[in-house]
């Protein structure tokens, strides 16, 4: 079954890795299918009911989003907000939509792995930064995933530190 990637990049034609993990995917049509949220909702009022239906037609997605400001990009959380609606993501008998479906994080991030440690500067990891994701997934009863991060991208955003994620981004995904 294909998975579904929902990409939130407020400017992907200026990215570097999203927009090239994009394309790597777009290769792929019979194992992913990209969703881009601001390519779909330019102005950003997010048709609810036809983004729960896609949803509910996947068994595994991935949120790909640039990591920044200890945090995905508004958009994203505005969509989680609108969509993981009572009823349909959670409570009552109709809820749970997302019940035992398979969800990822993939993000490219601008520092270097070492900084999100406890020695680092930031003191917290990623991935005790990303646990409101991981809280909201469970509570939607989704078998939530380790995510997938490409670090380092503020210092080297060369073509081939780039290129060196895209496999391991693809390798993350087959075994999601």
């Amino acid at each position: 079954m294909k998975t579904l990637v929902i990409v939130t990049h407020p400017d992907i034609e200026n990215s570097a890795v999203n927009r090239r993990w994009i394309e790597e995917l777009n290769k792929f049509p019979d194992k992913y299918v990209v969703h881009q949220l601001h390519k779909v909702y330019p102005d950003e009022k997010i048709d609810v009911p036809a983004e729960q239906q896609l949803v509910e037609q996947y068994d595994k997605i991935v949120f790909q989003f640039p990591y920044y400001w200890f945090n995905s990009p508004g958009f994203l959380k505005k969509w989680l907000d609108e969509v993981l609606t009572h009823g349909w993501a959670y409570g009552s008998k109709s809820g749970y939509k997302l019940e035992g479906k398979k969800i990822s994080l993939a993000m490219s991030v601008g520092v270097d792995e070492n900084e999100y440690s406890t020695l680092g500067t930031y003191k917290y990891t990623l991935q005790e930064l990303t646990r409101p994701f991981e809280l909201s997934f469970e509570y939607v009863k989704a078998d939530y995933r380790p995510f997938f991060a490409h670090y380092g991208l503020e210092y080297n955003s060369s073509a081939e530190w780039i290129e060196k994620s895209v496999p391991l981004y693809l390798d993350f995904l087959n075994n999601l």
